[in-house]
């Protein structure tokens, strides 16, 4: 008798925030049970459903959302919400490696003072941590810890400095707030990425997402770019750079329709093609899979769907995503892992003809 091993696509996913990664009815059942407030605020799941997945304006519009969740994401609830995520991601998306980014300072308590709250943000980081370590969902899951353009400087240095104490669970910083906010501050964040590398952290850094936000003063101290889609859009002579630079695009498509950046997602097709051509390499992300309602393999099959990428390049866009990850600990191609890392994963079985 013959058996046969079945294999099935597994995802790296390098660029997923926790105040965007909660999908609307997890969200909104949060609300009806611990929360009166936000529960009589949205009373019925389609409103809010339709409320919390709508195209925004601009950026800045979309980024409000994770405000709401920011506010319910405390330390207790934490745990709650990252079990969730891991049980979706798993079963739905086969995410073997996730990358989970967001601002811990954010998180910790608002009534604490700015000493304190720093303080605080080392548990909040273990918290994710512990939460993380999922014996019945086994994604090798990392953390990237955010600074913020609405932070002061001081907050902002001591969340660089706090990734380079939790380096068990912390693989990276990146900055976020909106990159149509950092040049009034750019000098301020080109130290806070100098300082992190004379700690020994890798980075990632949102620019480039949105016309208004690409700051080449950045680009040297990146080791991957968020978004990045304005360089081949608009500035495609920098690409050979980027590509002896090896940086690699994290590119969200769902966010630039759900911000106003593109009309529509034939709009990357460009993106897709110059970086081939000049040897970029790009991960296909999903930014806010809970503000978006969408799972990554959708994204991919969207992008085929629309003849955007074609399936080769499905495929190196899949193997890009493990091969810029900042904590993969495996030097196989994902292909070959699966007995070893998912061997328990309903969908790998060995079956008999």
């Amino acid at each position: 008798m013959l058996t046969k091993e079945i294999v099935v696509a597994l995802y790296a996913d390098l660029h997923r925030h926790l105040g965007g990664s909660v999908v609307p009815r997890v969200l909104w059942r949060y609300f009806q049970k611990h929360s009166q407030q936000l529960a009589a605020k949205y009373p019925d799941y389609p409103e809010f459903e339709s409320f919390y997945t709508k195209e925004r304006n601009t950026l800045e519009e979309y980024l409000e959302l994770h405000t709401l969740v920011e506010s319910v994401q405390t330390e207790d609830a934490l745990p709650y919400f990252i079990y969730r995520l891991l049980r979706g991601a798993y079963i739905f998306e086969n995410l073997a490696y996730l990358e989970l980014r967001y601002t811990p300072y954010l998180r910790t308590d608002q009534s604490k003072s700015q000493s304190e709250r720093i303080d605080q943000m080392a548990s909040i980081v273990d918290t994710v941590g512990k939460a993380s370590e999922s014996s019945e969902y086994p994604i090798v899951t990392r953390q990237i810890l955010c600074t913020h353009t609405r932070l002061s400087n001081e907050v902002n240095r001591a969340i660089v400095k706090l990734a380079s104490e939790k380096k068990d669970y912390v693989c990276a910083i990146d900055i976020a707030g909106g990159d149509t906010h950092y040049r009034e501050r750019l000098g301020e964040f080109v130290e806070l990425y100098k300082y992190a590398h004379t700690l020994g952290l890798k980075t990632t850094g949102h620019i480039y997402e949105t016309p208004d936000g690409c700051h080449s003063e950045l680009l040297p101290y990146l080791m991957r770019i968020g978004h990045g889609i304005q360089i081949p859009l608009r500035y495609p002579h920098l690409l050979p750079e980027i590509a002896r630079a090896n940086q690699c695009l994290e590119v969200c498509p769902t966010t630039y329709l759900k911000t106003g950046t593109l009309n529509d997602l034939t709009e990357l097709r460009t993106v897709f093609d110059r970086c081939f051509e000049a040897g970029v390499d790009i991960a296909i992300c999903t930014d806010n899979a809970g503000l978006h309602n969408v799972r990554l393999p959708f994204e991919y099959e969207n992008l085929l769907t629309l003849d955007v990428i074609n399936f080769e390049q499905l495929q190196a866009c899949q193997d890009a995503a493990f091969r810029h990850a900042f904590a993969w600990p495996y030097l196989q191609r994902p292909a070959s892992l699966l007995n070893g890392l998912l061997q328990d994963k309903p969908v790998l079985p060995t079956i008999a003809n």
